[in-house]
């Protein structure tokens, strides 16, 4: 504008010089960077590509990977489950004879005083009728081997091999970790009685839950007017509480050495013998005892005989859930090849052939074996059906 001097900016060469020079500097340094990192990365997959190139396995999937990271969990269960089978069959033992004492001193006197002759008859006969084929069955639950695989295999028309044994597996064997064997028809290892459930004590094992569970709820009936009449007097629970408590005994002796005076509470409670006492908290103890494990029990029979009319062991069921879901994507309806029918299953089960009835080897003790030695099994084959892998 007029009036107004031109205002021009001029830049020396030298600084021109310095700016290119810092602009170069600083895409050196990031180019640098650049190659740090793309260095940096090319290693990692390096490493990453040998370690799957050494550990690749095609039949690898996440259920063994799943496995393998649980394998410390599962070695501490087995050793643990293996040192505490004994000392569960002792407990098991115990609380079983504290029961049946209760039963003898407590509800049996109780019956004979307030039923008729006729009502204390049949419990003499149907109680102890449960009693011996509770102590049967669990006797030789405990101690009837499972059933091991012979080291020479008749022809069974499968041909598989046990990685943890490497010797020949008949069909629906399977290894128990804490045994350290294969076993025939294993269902699981179950620790209240120290074995393994499979082919040769599964009978034992499902009578003694259905004697043990109908004797608890027999109990449990019987002792109920007993039981309401203990347990609901809030004297005798309340007294009999304090009178066995180590701290209000204590407290109490203080007391009385302070003040040197007798305790009314202590007076009341005092009477209150020591048979009442032991009388008011074996009742209690018998009936909380048989209510808990007739609940528990309860659910696993009931888990048993469903899997029993099913045909199917407890790990047959999640093998046959993994078959049916990966046929259904075929549609294909897979089918339990053991399942026979439900009154076909239990017969074989019961060992109810040649003769035997289910009065005679059922409702009462029977050592005989079952069918067949364990390595041959019927089975049906399912339309359309191809095994994933090797049973």
């Amino acid at each position: 504008m007029k009036g107004q001097s031109d205002i021009s900016l001029t830049i020396p060469a030298s600084s021109t010089g310095s700016t290119n020079y810092i602009m170069d500097y600083d895409t050196d340094k990031s180019r640098r960077r650049r190659n740090v990192c793309s260095r940096v990365c090319d290693r990692y997959r390096y490493i990453k590509f040998c370690l799957r190139s050494l550990t690749y396995n095609f039949f690898t999937n996440r259920n063994m990977v799943l496995d393998t990271c649980m394998e410390p969990l599962f070695w501490l269960v087995n050793h643990i489950t293996r040192y505490m089978g004994p000392l569960m069959v002792v407990l098991v033992t115990i609380l079983s004879s504290t029961v049946v004492s209760v039963v003898y001193i407590c509800i049996l006197p109780r019956c004979l005083e307030t039923e008729a002759y006729v009502q204390f008859t049949f419990h003499l006969i149907f109680g102890h009728w449960l009693l011996v084929n509770i102590a049967f069955h669990y006797y030789k639950g405990v101690r009837t081997p499972p059933g091991y695989p012979p080291q020479i295999v008749p022809d069974t028309g499968v041909a598989t091999i046990c990685k943890k044994c490497i010797a020949p597996k008949p069909p629906r064997t399977h290894h128990c970790s804490i045994c350290n064997k294969c076993i025939l028809r294993m269902d699981h290892h179950c620790p209240w009685i120290n074995n393994c459930v499979g082919h040769y004590n599964y009978r034992y094992f499902i009578l003694f839950c259905i004697y043990m569970w109908t004797g608890t709820l027999y109990v449990c009936i019987s002792a109920w007017p007993l039981f309401s009449e203990e347990f609901f007097d809030a004297r005798k629970t309340f007294d009999s509480l304090l009178a066995g408590s180590v701290l209000f005994t204590m407290l109490h002796s203080y007391k009385v050495a302070q003040q040197n005076k007798t305790d009314p509470l202590m007076e009341r409670i005092s009477a209150l013998t020591d048979s009442e006492s032991a009388y008011h908290k074996a009742v209690v103890f018998q009936f909380i005892i048989c209510f808990s494990v007739l609940i528990a029990l309860g659910v696993l029979t009931a888990w048993h005989i469903r899997l029993i009319s099913r045909g199917e062991t407890s790990i047959e069921k999640h093998i046959n859930d993994s078959e049916r879901a990966r046929l259904k994507k075929v549609n294909v309806v897979y089918k339990n090849p053991y399942n026979f029918g439900v009154k076909e299953n239990w017969r074989m089960l019961l060992g109810l052939y040649g003769g035997r009835t289910f009065w005679l080897h059922v409702l009462l003790p029977s050592s005989h074996p079952p069918e067949h030695d364990g390595t041959r099994w019927e089975s049906l084959v399912t339309p359309g059906y191809v095994s994933a892998a090797l049973p």
